[in-house]
């Protein structure tokens, strides 16, 4: 009997070991499981973040790209590369004017923000930031009568301009005496900075065209024009430039 009863309790601890034995497997197996899936939740959650303060970081990048609009009185620092297009620096209802102050006297232009307001936000953007000031007058081409200018890297055509180019406003212009133009290349929404103007009636020679914007036209200083297209050279690349340097010193933008 007593030798039963031992074995009977050995049973009896072997089972109650197994028992908690099990219940132990299984409670370690629990939290296992438990911290297992807290930590692909925090990763998931942290990768979301991460996404998302990325996304945000990009739309922030994105609307600072462009420099903001220059202060009206002039005080913008003289800047003559940017990292994007401008932004809309019109206020609506105003009307624009350049004053063009060259060594041959000043040319005073209404600009045309009704028919193309973008091409005049353009202008008044770089002018505001002085992207002009101290350029020169580098091409007059008295076959087409027209005088080009606007290029502050180089002086010449090939100017690699502000760093951004602007979308053409329209076709099927046609060109008188006083009309200031977006120069461009051949290709479309190619124009950036530099603009011509043109002087006389030969301008009309480039209506079969037609793709040149106009923006503005010379309200005062025409005979300064007719004067500047006096000094060509009558010959050279683009049809001459003048003999003697043409600056133009600054261009301001009057509002009211």
């Amino acid at each position: 009997m007593a030798q039963l009863q031992r074995t009977q309790q050995r049973r009896q601890r072997t089972r109650r070991g197994l028992i908690a034995g099990a219940i132990a497997v299984a409670v370690i197996g629990g939290l296992a499981i438990y911290y297992s899936t807290r930590g692909s939740s925090s990763k998931v959650t942290t990768s979301s973040t991460t996404a998302a303060a990325s996304t945000s970081t990009t739309t922030a990048a994105r609307a600072a790209a462009a420099l903001p609009c220059p202060k009206a009185d002039g005080s913008s620092p003289r800047t003559i590369t940017f990292p994007a297009s401008p932004p809309n620096c019109l206020t609506a209802g105003k009307t624009y004017t350049a004053t063009f102050v060259t060594n041959e006297g000043n040319i005073t232009v209404a600009l045309d923000t009704k028919k193309t307001p973008g091409t005049v936000n353009n202008f008044v953007y770089l002018a505001r930031y002085h992207y002009y000031d101290g350029t020169r007058i580098f091409r007059t081409d008295t076959s087409i009568d027209i005088i080009q200018g606007g290029s502050p890297h180089t002086e010449s055509a090939s100017d690699p301009g502000p760093g951004y180019t602007i979308k053409d406003e329209g076709s099927g212009y046609t060109y008188a005496a006083g009309d200031l133009v977006m120069a461009r290349t051949s290709q479309p929404n190619s124009a950036g900075a530099e603009y011509f103007f043109c002087t006389g009636p030969k301008c009309a020679n480039l209506n079969s065209q037609g793709t040149y914007v106009v923006f503005g036209h010379t309200t005062a200083g025409l005979s300064v024009l007719q004067k500047i297209i006096g000094l060509s050279s009558g010959s050279g690349a683009l049809g001459g430039s003048p003999r003697v340097p043409v600056t133009v010193e600054k261009v301001t933008i009057t509002e009211s």
